[in-house]
């Protein structure tokens, strides 16, 4: 009886373990891709307004946008593209992130690209 009990507790504090282990992990990468998913949220609306907008404006915005996430300088090397045959225009960055894991560090390259029509 005494030991059923002791591998109940056994079994309720290792999923407890697991619990937090999982959550721990999942913020820091949480919060990796949730910074990317506004940068390339901010990169659609951006290629968007293109038509009406000048390169240099575009690239303002971008990288204050940068600025605000507090993603790596890196972030801030935009590339866009006006193609004529398809009008379109294409915007493109790339940064790595370094994700602080227990006992291990991870680093995740991000590559997002906007495009939308001219």
């Amino acid at each position: 009886m005494v030991a059923a009990r002791k591998k109940g507790r056994m079994g309720c504090l290792l999923t407890l373990l697991i619990l937090a282990a999982g959550s721990y992990y999942g913020v820091e990468v949480g919060q990796s891709y949730v910074r990317y998913l506004r940068m390339l949220d901010e990169m659609k609306v951006q290629a968007r307004f293109a038509p009406n907008l000048e390169n240099d404006v575009i690239l303002r915005r971008l990288r204050a946008k940068v600025d605000a996430l507090e993603l790596p300088r890196e972030a801030k090397r935009f590339t866009i593209r006006r193609r004529s045959r398809p009008r379109e225009i294409v915007i493109t960055t790339t940064w790595q992130d370094t994700l602080n894991l227990p006992f291990v560090i991870k680093i995740v390259t991000r590559t997002p690209e906007a495009k939308a029509s001219l």
